[in-house]
């Protein structure tokens, strides 16, 4: 299982030149409002597009609540990429959006 970071310490760490955040939600919920500078790949296009990521770099994934997002820190972990989880998702978010 991927290891988890909190909203707080997520906002700290995605302005780290070497730190993405990853969005996995759909299209719809995107609309809703994302994090600056996040990525949107919605989950059932992670595999089809982790050979576009930099694996020097580490990865945040963030969904609704955190459930889609574990399930794709597990698959980039699982190629070879560095990601964690951000806990509470969107739900817990309390930084900017766009």
């Amino acid at each position: 299982m991927a290891a988890k970071v909190n909203t707080k310490m997520a906002d700290v760490e995605r302005k780290q030149e070497n730190v993405e955040v990853i969005d996995v939600r759909t299209d719809e919920e995107v609309e809703e409002g994302i994090i600056p500078s996040a990525i949107h790949i919605p989950l059932d296009q992670v595999e089809d597009q982790m050979n576009q990521l930099d694996k020097e770099k580490e990865y945040i994934t963030v969904c609704g609540s955190g459930k889609r997002a574990d399930k794709a820190a597990d698959m980039l972990n699982d190629h070879g990429i560095k990601a964690k989880t951000m806990e509470g998702g969107m739900k817990e978010w309390d930084g900017e959006v766009r």
